[in-house]
């Protein structure tokens, strides 16, 4: 069994899919889950040929765009009853760098519970392809979303990430529930709440070569919306061990 997971979502990726998943398995220990949402291109009969060949490859297919977030949160569960220990997040467009994969795993086996890909640490701007607003929009809200949450973190929404399988065991998953870049969010926050590490580490980010973006205005708002509920929620939390403190001193010494 190999110890590293690399979930895949895809929706209608069959152009781009298979030098991805050629390239991830080009890295010894890592197995391809691929969770497709109804593509119709033909994606899910590619992965099917190459299953064929391999068993580092396997195949969730869902009956319709049941979102990225709940398309990750499949996926770990998959590989933690299966018994990975290592859980990376990548797109199926290019944007994600298979070399980077060891670097990942070098840096997560000392400890960490969630290690993200960064395209801005050390005031840098790790994007190729992008135009101007986009980047200007993607910097803002990560800033916004970091400052909001007291993370200390430079990139809350890259895609391209690791997970510990205690970190994942740590969080309630069928508790959330965002979806796009804010699933990438509250992943983050989580982990963090849970007491686990949160560390970055730099990546260049490809924008993608074939197919076209997800982004919708409705991922933007959920975005723009979820740091403020995540932050009432740790408030709230915060208060609610106050008072509980509180009371308890009161009746031991009462």
């Amino acid at each position: 069994m190999e110890k590293y997971l690399v979930v895949i979502p895809t929706v209608n990726e069959r152009l781009s899919l298979p030098k991805m998943v050629q390239a991830v398995l080009k890295h010894d220990g890592f197995h391809v889950l691929v969770v497709d949402d109804a593509s119709t291109d033909g994606t899910p009969e590619w992965v099917k040929e190459i299953i064929s060949s391999t068993d580092r490859v396997s195949l969730i297919e869902r009956p319709s765009k049941l979102g990225l977030g709940t398309a990750y949160i499949t996926g770990f569960k998959w590989g933690i009853q299966r018994g990975f220990r290592y859980f990376i997040e990548m797109d199926a467009d290019g944007s994600h760098n298979p070399d980077a994969l060891p670097w990942f795993i070098k840096e997560i086996e000392e400890g960490v519970g969630l290690l993200i890909g960064s395209r801005y640490m050390n005031g840098s701007i790790s994007v190729v392809g992008w135009d101007f607003r986009r980047l200007l929009l993607s910097k803002c809200g990560n800033l916004y979303a970091s400052l909001l949450l007291g993370l200390g973190l430079t990139d809350m929404t890259s895609g391209f990430r690791c997970y510990s399988v205690q970190a994942l065991q740590a969080i309630d998953l069928d508790g959330v529930h965002s979806t796009g870049y804010s699933f990438q969010i509250e992943m983050a926050y989580r982990v963090d709440a849970a007491g686990f590490k949160v560390h970055e580490m730099p990546i260049i980010f490809y924008e993608r070569n074939y197919g076209s973006s997800k982004m919708s205005k409705r991922i933007v708002r959920e975005a723009a919306i979820l740091p403020w509920r995540l932050r009432i929620e740790r408030l709230s939390g915060a208060v609610a061990r106050t008072l509980f403190r509180k009371k308890y001193v009161k009746e031991i010494s009462g």
